[in-house]
């Protein structure tokens, strides 16, 4: 088993018969996803997805990625949201948030679309400068701002470097699988394409090509990513919150929320899942933040933050509850040297592993916490290997698909994503906006 549910550090906030009397709200709605009943239910293709893939795309994604790494030194993931969050998410717990920086015989890997920054694309094309490139666009609309506009400006540069017939070898498109301006477009010019599926949203989409694509490509092994999902998806099987962890990881977060704790805080104590958190943020918060309800999804990474968020996590407003990452394993062996002049006076530590240091400082943590009123749900993962990545993964859309429905919201849907976008639109001057336009312009006045 790759992940285990530790509660020794809710001992005093929530008991094990709260958790009993909770229960039976958390395994109904654990039958809701289950049973695809509840609101949202078309976007649930996630919940088989580790079992239930299109083996030939899969084959397909190999293939693709296997010709990328032999033709470019630098690959361009264009997307935003879920549609860069898991991919990026999975590259830097897998291999390291340095990624681009080691010594590889893959090619570096950046992720742009994500904003609509100037001078954070420019840096981008400046990395590009001298390489050969390659780019993947992810959108099932292929309308949505940022990774559009970015995608227009690679596409023109790939076809001046390259010309439109070397460009379409070096543009892989995402998409939809039938409809849409990005697939109409990429039939005309001949790219090749990958399909986001109609029943997945794009916040539980990293484990289709929207996200192994650019996984593979880094040379993780995406076999093993799904190996892990797929003994999740039996793990978490049984209906009962006794027995399934993950309805019990549900309960025990909406027992916390019904005790007036508005914030849940990830808390990983290596910087390789700091993307983690990213995904982790927008699933949780765009899943579950609707109808004026939902726990705010925060992150951090100890010990660093511990030395700037510390102190009002201790001592702060008691709004707060803690689930924490414990990687039971490091793939790297640091052992601290003896100084002979002590001069930091940290000798105590000579000879000590530096992993074996950090789950220290987190069990110290977890007290200290503790001591100042902070729940903390530990869970428990084996180490940062593509299988114990997959597994994860599959935990966390679960329980979240699962709290949505205790706390009555449709998990699958984001309504309120929409409004910004129609501002922005209407401040741009979109054809259709015109009347929208004058009241915001009058507001800005």
């Amino acid at each position: 088993m790759a992940i285990k549910l530790n509660e020794k550090y809710l001992s005093g906030f929530v008991s094990s018969t709260e958790v009993e009397k909770i229960a039976h709200i958390a395994e109904s709605a654990y039958s809701v996803v289950k049973n695809k009943s509840g609101a949202g239910n078309d976007f649930l293709g996630w919940v088989d997805l580790p079992v239930d893939y299109d083996k030939d795309e899969f084959a397909r994604i190999k293939a693709a990625s296997e010709k990328i790494k032999k033709m470019c030194d630098v690959f361009v993931v264009i997307g935003i949201g879920g549609s860069y969050l898991g991919a990026r998410a999975a590259i830097e717990f897998v291999k390291s948030p340095l990624y681009n920086n080691l010594k590889k015989d893959t090619p570096d890997v950046y992720f742009a679309g994500n904003s609509i920054s100037s001078s954070a694309l420019n840096d981008i094309l400046k990395l590009c400068e001298g390489k050969d490139v390659c780019i993947n666009v992810i959108s099932k609309s292929g309308t949505t701002t940022e990774p559009a506009v970015t995608f227009r400006i690679f596409r023109e540069l790939l076809e001046k470097k390259y010309g439109e017939e070397g460009a379409r070898e070096r543009i892989f498109v995402t998409t939809d699988r039938a409809r849409g301006k990005l697939k109409e477009f990429s039939t005309d010019k001949g790219y090749e394409t990958f399909v986001v599926p109609d029943d997945i949203g794009g916040r539980y989409s990293v484990l289709t090509a929207v996200g192994l694509l650019p996984i593979a490509v880094a040379g993780c092994d995406i076999d093993a990513m799904m190996k892990g999902a797929a003994d999740a998806r039996v793990k978490y099987s049984e209906p009962s919150a006794a027995t399934n962890e993950c309805i019990r990881y549900a309960a025990i977060r909406n027992i916390m929320y019904n005790k007036g704790k508005s914030i849940e805080i990830l808390v990983a104590y290596e910087p390789a899942a700091q993307m983690l958190s990213e995904w982790w943020k927008q699933l949780y918060g765009e899943s579950e933040g609707k109808d004026n309800k939902g726990l705010y999804p925060a992150s951090v990474i100890f010990s660093t933050d511990l030395h700037s968020l510390g102190q009002y996590v201790q001592e702060g407003l008691r709004t707060m509850f803690e689930t924490v990452i414990d990687f039971k394993k490091s793939s790297d062996t640091v052992v601290i040297p003896d100084d002979p002049n002590n001069i930091d006076g940290l000798n105590f530590l000579s000879g000590k592993e530096l992993h074996d240091v950090n789950r220290m400082a987190m069990t110290g943590t977890l007290f200290a916490h503790n001591d100042g009123g902070v729940p903390n749900v530990v869970l428990e993962v084996e180490d940062r290997s593509e299988y114990s990545f997959g597994y994860l993964v599959y935990f966390f859309e679960l329980a979240c698909a699962i709290s949505g429905y205790m706390l009555g919201v449709n998990p699958f849907d984001q309504p309120g994503v929409e409004a910004y976008k129609k501002n922005m639109y209407a401040l741009l001057g979109k054809p259709g906006y015109e009347e929208q336009k004058k009241a915001l312009e009058a507001r800005i006045k």
